[in-house]
C-alpha cells in the first residue's frame, strides 16, 4: 500500500497504525527522513514508534551523502518484495513524489552526476535566473518542460544534464521504464481541506523549534557537516541556518519556514494528483475514521504486495 499526501496531512501517524492493525511492515519513502541525524525538522518517526513495528530506509545516509530516485527504486523494490515474501504488508509512506514513482514506474537508465556540468549550468541560472534555463530546456525538450515548473532548479538542472550529456530529451529516455510487476498496489491519498492543511503546517513549525530545531542543527555543525550538505536542503534547516548566520531573528525564520512549507505542501498535491487510481480521503491520518477506510479497502480481495 502507498500512502500519500502533503507534509503534516498525518500520513506516518497512518502507516503506523495501519502496519499494527494490520500486521504490516513501514517503509520510507520522502527522501529528508533518509538523513541520519534529522530527526526534528524531518518530521521523522521516532526511536520508539519504529520500534513498534518493522520500519525501513529511515536513517540510511549521513547528511553529505548523495542517493538518487534510482538508488531508492532498487532499495525499495527489494525491501517490498521481502516484506511481501513474509506474507505481510508493505506501508510505504512519504511525500517524496519522484520516489513513489520510481518504485512504482521504474526509472530510465540515464547518464550518472556530472559535477562539473552541474556547476556550470547553475552558474547560468544564478547569473540569467531558473526562467532563462527553463525556456532553454522548452526548447530541447518541451514535453519535460511541461511538467517541471520554471522555479524547480534541481529537475531543470537534472533534465538539461542528461540532454547535455546524452543528446536526447529525457522524456523519450524515461518511456524505457520498467514498471513494478508481481505485487499488487493500493494507494491512498490524504486531501485535507487547505485551510485545515496550513494550519497543521504552521503548529508544527512552531513544535519543531519548541522542540529543539536550532539545537539540532547546532549539533550538525558541531559533527562537522557544513552549511552547503546535502541535508541542509530539507525545510527547515536552511531556515535555521539563517538564524545562526545573523540572516533572520528566529521569530523571521518561523514565518518563513511556515510560508515556504505550506508552498511545498502545494507542490507535492500538484504532483499527487497526476497520480492514478488513488482513493482520497479528506481527513488527516490521526482520523480513525480514516483507518477504518483503508481497513475495508485493504479487505478487497487481492494479492499480497504493498
Amino acid at each position: 500500500m502507498a500512502l500519500l499526501g502533503p507534509t503534516a496531512s498525518g500520513k506516518s501517524h497512518l502507516a503506523l497504525a495501519a502496519a499494527k492493525a494490520l500486521d504490516g511492515e513501514v517503509v520510507n519513502c520522502d527522501s529528508m527522513q533518509m538523513f541520519r541525524h534529522l530527526q526534528i525538522g524531518t518530521a521523522k518517526p521516532t526511536r520508539a514508534q519504529r520500534s513498534e513495528v518493522p520500519h525501513h530506509l529511515y536513517d540510511l545516509i549521513d547528511p553529505d551523502d548523495y542517493y538518487s530516485a534510482g538508488l531508492y527504486m532498487q532499495d525499495a523494490r527489494r525491501i517490498c518484495r521481502e516484506i511481501a515474501g513474509r506474507g505481510k504488508i508493505s506501508f510505504v509512506v512519504g511525500g517524496t513524489g519522484l520516489y513513489l514513482r520510481a518504485l512504482l514506474e521504474g526509472v530510465f537508465d540515464g547518464p550518472g552526476r556530472s559535477e562539473k556540468l552541474r556547476e556550470r549550468l547553475n552558474k547560468v541560472g544564478h547569473r540569467k535566473g531558473l526562467e532563462f534555463l527553463h525556456r532553454w530546456l522548452e526548447k530541447r525538450d518541451p514535453e519535460a518542460a511541461g511538467r517541471i515548473q520554471s522555479q524547480d532548479q534541481i529537475r531543470i538542472i537534472r533534465t538539461l544534464e542528461v540532454y547535455l550529456l546524452t543528446g536526447k530529451p529525457i522524456s523519450e529516455l524515461q518511456v524505457r521504464r520498467e514498471r513494478l510487476e508481481n505485487l499488487s498496489i493500493l494507494k491512498i491519498g490524504l486531501n485535507l481541506p487547505r485551510e485545515k492543511l496550513y494550519d497543521r503546517i504552521d503548529r508544527r513549525v512552531v513544535e519543531m523549534f519548541r522542540s529543539g530545531l536550532v539545537e539540532e542543527v547546532r549539533q550538525l555543525l558541531d559533527r562537522g557537516y557544513g552549511p552547503g550538505c546535502k541535508g541542509f536542503d530539507a525545510l527547515g534547516y536552511r531556515h535555521v541556518m539563517d538564524i545562526l548566520q545573523g540572516g533572520l531573528s528566529r521569530e523571521e525564520a518561523i514565518a518563513r519556514m511556515q510560508m515556504d512549507t505550506r508552498r511545498y505542501a502545494k507542490r507535492q498535491m500538484t504532483w499527487f494528483r497526476r497520480e492514478k487510481e488513488v482513493h482520497w480521503i479528506d481527513l488527516p491520518g490521526e482520523d480513525p475514521a480514516v483507518l477504518e477506510q483503508l481497513i475495508t479497502l485493504m479487505q478487497r480481495p487481492c494479492d499480497a504486495g504493498i
